[in-house]
């Protein structure tokens, strides 16, 4: 059974060290879901947040091959334990006449903030897991998303557990 994983990774922030772990991803037939990179409070690291499906053999099979690259510094599934995950979402929407308001209600009700207003859209700002930004693209009116832009996800452990060299 394949379910997804995010995996977090700690990564030495050089040049090329991006393009082997995606390299160690495809030259194995293993898809990446959504992958996020981006430096932490120590600038020589780099937090990689990648997002996959496969069953627990396949990403055990993943850990251990990431944990044989150079660069990588340390490499948790944060399924093996409590974790949040967010991801961001703009997402431009038609709204003219009584659609203004239907989508501002909308808006609200899954806590996402207008951030640019013209006379023919709304671009709303949403953060939430996967499946609530999925849950607000379908109460739209079909036809009234004119462009979407997602992040993809990152997480955290949650409670004392960090992932630290």
């Amino acid at each position: 059974m394949t379910i997804k994983h995010i995996i977090s990774i700690l990564i030495e922030n050089e040049p090329g060290a991006l393009s082997r772990v995606v390299g160690l991803f495809s030259a194995r037939a293993y898809n990446i879901e959504s992958l996020t990179v981006a430096p932490t409070e120590d600038k020589s690291l780099s937090r990689m947040t990648i997002v996959t499906r496969g069953s627990e053999d396949v990403i055990e099979q993943i850990t251990k091959h990431l944990n044989r690259l150079i660069e990588v510094v340390k490499v948790i599934d944060l399924n093996e334990f409590p974790y949040i995950e967010r991801e961001l979402m703009l997402i431009k929407v038609r709204a003219v006449g009584k659609e203004r308001e239907e989508i501002k209600r909308m808006s609200d009700i899954f806590r996402g903030r207008i951030i640019d207003v013209t006379d023919k859209s709304y671009t709303i700002e949403l953060t939430g897991d996967g499946g609530k930004l999925d849950a607000f693209i379908d109460a739209l009116e079909e036809g009234s998303i004119l462009e979407t832009v997602r992040t993809g996800s990152s997480g955290i452990s949650r409670g004392e557990r960090v992932l630290r060299v």
